[in-house]
């Protein structure tokens, strides 16, 4: 521990010395004296000082304006000064170094328990000072600390979102290609044989569709930002999608898949019926995966009932290869597996169970799993839902093909898109709806063609070279020309970032579609913008 700096100042040698040998015994003391006050103001300014043992009677420099000195000076008045002196006890000597600034007075002769006592007081106040100024150091350089990983923590996140919103995009973008040139492919005639081919590829889309999306997912409840949305829908509906959605998967595999509905599960439920259909179909997914033979059942009973409520489980069982003694927790931790030859011999990215945990959180259910090594494994999710007696309309009745749907009255288009692929199949379902189409590859270009012709509507990528979607229709919408920012725009982008899509709207658009999208929200889109401005006739 530093030792605390005390000055005795007296201008008598002899008083010095006698002062120096009462308080040589008192623990964390270093003592400096001084018979010359001028020096006395040196040594406190350059010596840490922090108490001052002062005698009143001095030549040239009292006591008393030698303590008003030190407190007038910003680098010693902090100096604790203690009055010693031989003159009178009257008051108004005990008021004028009370006001010049001192802490305490000693009367000579000295008393030796009572100076020992007041030095020792004030060392033990100076000490708990130095501690708390040391604390509050500590505390201080702890909080920055703080903030700094705070920081690194908020820029790690957003360095994660802008990966992961340019990876969407990257992949988003050529599988809408894709699923376009699969939407025009079931427009045509086909063989048997060609139709085969088609839903494989459809069914290859839709699994790397489902990855990307479960990696959004789960940045999205890592940071907080998954919304749960309720609505009453038909749980029968789902259940029998579900089961055709895995049965042929399973006969792929010539495994058995069977569903058991317990009587009391009601048919109708208030939920969100796109997270439980997520969780169910992880489930399946991972017990398809590591299931070679035997069967996979999907159980639903009612747990409990509370009045319109009612406690349901979904469990999933599979005679698949089991799980390790030990490491059933581990398989829902992200971009984990029971084992680590999983994934080399099995594949997957680990995300579909960890995802399953986290919106069960998130809609207040529980989750778990119970395993045999080598026999199989059960998976269940368990929650509260609400029966609903409204009857739900069918959503997923068969539409027609987008060749089918009724023209557009020589509606003029301009597409804005990079890519090749993605714009050949815009323009190919545009012109199938009796529209003439314009294609440019960027915003610069786009603006150039709003500047010579007259379009009826147009469609922005939001991610393109030399201008960006964004910039483009600020210019539009900006144009002095009432009739020229007045047209039209949806943005079609591959990002399903919330804020990117608000920011389109924040830039002008007046219609927003993700990529990939059904051709039938782009043609119903195409009508609520256009419908704004004028009347639209459509001719059959």
């Amino acid at each position: 521990m530093k030792p605390i700096n005390i000055l005795i100042l007296d201008d008598k040698e002899e008083n010095i010395i006698s002062l120096h040998a009462l308080l040589q015994d008192v623990e964390h003391i270093n003592i400096i004296s001084s018979t010359d006050p001028n020096e006395a103001l040196k040594i406190c300014w350059k010596d840490d000082i922090s108490i001052a043992l002062v005698d009143v009677q001095m030549p040239d420099i009292n006591g008393f304006e030698f303590v008003s000195l030190l407190k007038s000076n910003p680098k010693t008045s902090h100096i604790m000064a203690i009055m010693v002196t031989a003159i009178s006890k009257e008051d108004k000597y005990l008021l004028q170094g009370l006001e010049s600034g001192a802490v305490d007075y000693l009367y000579k002769p000295l008393n030796p328990e009572i100076t020992i006592a007041k030095v020792k007081s004030f060392v033990q106040q100076i000490l708990i000072q130095q501690e708390l100024i040391k604390k509050n150091k500590e505390l201080e350089e702890s909080r920055m600390e703080l903030l700094k990983t705070k920081e690194e923590a908020i820029q790690a996140r957003k360095s994660k979102e802008i990966f992961l919103a340019n990876m969407s995009h990257e992949i988003r973008t050529p599988i809408n290609g894709i699923m376009g040139i699969m939407h025009m492919f079931k427009s045509s005639e086909l063989s048997n044989e060609q139709k085969d081919w088609l839903k494989r590829l459809d069914n290859a889309s839709q699994s790397l569709l489902l990855i990307i999306n479960d990696i959004l997912d789960l940045s999205k409840i890592d940071s907080g930002m998954l919304k749960i949305e309720y609505e009453d829908f038909s749980l029968t509906k789902m259940i029998e999608d579900i089961e055709r959605i895995f049965k042929i998967k399973a006969n792929h595999k010539q495994l058995d898949f069977q569903i058991q509905v317990e009587e009391s599960v009601p048919q109708y439920i208030r939920y969100d019926s796109l997270r439980l259909q997520q969780i169910i179909s992880n489930f399946i997914s991972n017990s398809l995966k590591f299931t070679e033979k035997g069967s996979i059942d999907l159980i639903i009973t009612e747990v409990e009932r509370r009045n319109n409520n009612h406690r349901l489980r979904f469990t999933v069982k599979d005679t698949g290869i089991g799980i390790k003694e030990g490491s059933v927790e581990k398989i829902f931790m992200a971009f984990e597996q029971a084992d680590d030859g999983i994934t080399k011999k099995f594949g997957g990215t680990g995300l579909g169970l960890a995802i399953v945990k986290r919106l069960a959180n998130l809609l207040n259910g529980n989750i778990g799993a119970e395993s045999v090594y080598g026999e199989g494994s059960s998976f269940y999710f368990e929650g509260w839902f609400e029966s609903s007696s409204k009857e739900i309309e069918d959503k997923n009745k068969e539409v027609p093909t987008y060749n089918s749907f009724p023209k557009f009255n020589d509606m003029r288009v301009l597409v804005a898109e990079d890519n090749d692929l993605n714009s050949f199949m815009l323009a190919h379902m545009l012109r199938s709806w009796n529209c003439e189409v314009d294609i440019v590859k960027n915003g610069q270009l786009a603006l150039e063609k709003v500047e010579h012709n007259n379009y009826d509507l147009i469609l922005m990528d939001t991610h393109m070279p030399i201008m960006s979607g964004f910039e483009a229709i600020k210019e539009i919408k900006n144009h002095s020309a009432p009739e020229k920012h007045g047209i039209p725009i949806i943005t079609i982008s591959a990002s399903v970032l919330e804020h990117e899509q608000a920011a389109a709207y924040r830039a002008g658009a007046d219609g927003v579609i993700g990529k990939p999208f059904d051709p039938i929200e782009l043609y119903q889109k195409i009508i609520a913008v256009t419908t704004k401005n004028k009347n639209m006739n459509l001719t059959p």
